[in-house]
């Protein structure tokens, strides 16, 4: 008999990608592409020009290197975009992790046995290590030496994740409503529009992510650096309990009418009203994932 998995296994390229060897990305014709090496001291975040701790950089000209030495500041002047950045191998297990802990797949009290995740997740136990530290420093996890590491998310815990949330949300909601250009207002209403079509016609995954895009274009709307800074300490979190609590089509469609509600206050410049929407708004998403998971 399959025993259920709590957690789903890292796709097979995204270790591949992540824990290849020094040698370098090859082409078709099995030579080494056409980069420079360069030793950067800091492997703690890999980007998609960074691997295995050398930095690499497009050489300049087709016949190879011109000798040019690349300078950071001279690149980050020059560019328009950003480059992708990938996420380490602990990174990928830690957010795993997180969400399974959150949305209930890992109860409360539960052992965690480092060989069966690390078979789940096709991976060695050294980056599983690495993430359930971060799991406890987050207080998620508790490790007892010499008997394991054990899920210690709690409805305390949950109910006190939701009151940081709401508090922080609806000052924000606040603050979009008195401070956000008319052209944000344009932008919020769009996302709502796509909402109400995807509602009758998409998907659960596709309405998570506009979900997440309305929050994010009022957070954008409110000029709030300092409160977005506080508030995506917590996305993680955010992300994990949307999935459950939009796994009901009523809560779904009650979400929706909630987020036009909170629109149209922000539109208004209401306000007093925007603040009380997005408070209540959130509060009864957090009691619904507590009922829920616990």
């Amino acid at each position: 008999m399959k025993r259920s998995r709590c957690i789903e296994p890292i796709p097979l390229h995204r270790r591949k990608r992540l824990n290849r060897g020094k040698g370098g990305f090859r082409g078709c014709a099995g030579s080494i592409c056409n980069t420079r090496l360069r030793l950067k001291s800091d492997t703690s975040q890999i980007d998609g020009s960074d691997f295995n701790g050398y930095r690499f950089a497009p050489a300049l000209g087709d016949d190879g290197m011109d000798g040019h030495v690349v300078d950071d500041r001279e690149q980050r002047s020059e560019r328009v975009l950003e480059p992708i950045r990938m996420r380490s191998l602990r990174e990928h297990i830690h957010d795993e992790l997180r969400q399974a802990i959150i949305s209930g797949r890992l109860k409360t009290g539960a052992k965690l046995n480092e060989r069966q995740l690390a078979a789940d997740l096709g991976t060695s136990t050294s980056p599983l290590k690495e993430a359930l530290r971060q799991l406890e420093a987050e207080g998620l996890v508790r490790t007892e030496p010499r008997r394991g590491s054990y899920v210690t998310f709690s409805p305390r815990q949950a109910e006190e994740m939701t009151l940081a949330r709401a508090a922080l949300e609806s000052i924000i909601a606040r603050q979009a409503a008195k401070h956000a250009p008319d052209a944000a207002f344009a932008r919020l209403r769009a996302v709502v529009d796509q909402m109400r079509i995807v509602l009758e016609t998409g998907s659960v995954e596709q309405l998570i992510a506009l979900n997440e895009q309305f929050h994010d274009t009022i957070h954008e709307a409110s000029g709030c650096d300092y409160l977005r800074r506080l508030q995506n300490a917590q996305r993680t979190y955010d992300h994990a309990a949307r999935i459950t609590v939009l796994s009901s089509e009523d809560i779904r469609r009650a979400s929706f009418h909630e987020h036009e509600a909170i629109m149209e206050a922000i539109v208004a410049r209401n306000e007093d009203e925007a603040e009380r929407l997005m408070r209540q708004h959130i509060m009864d998403a957090g009691k619904t994932h507590i009922e829920l998971v616990f």
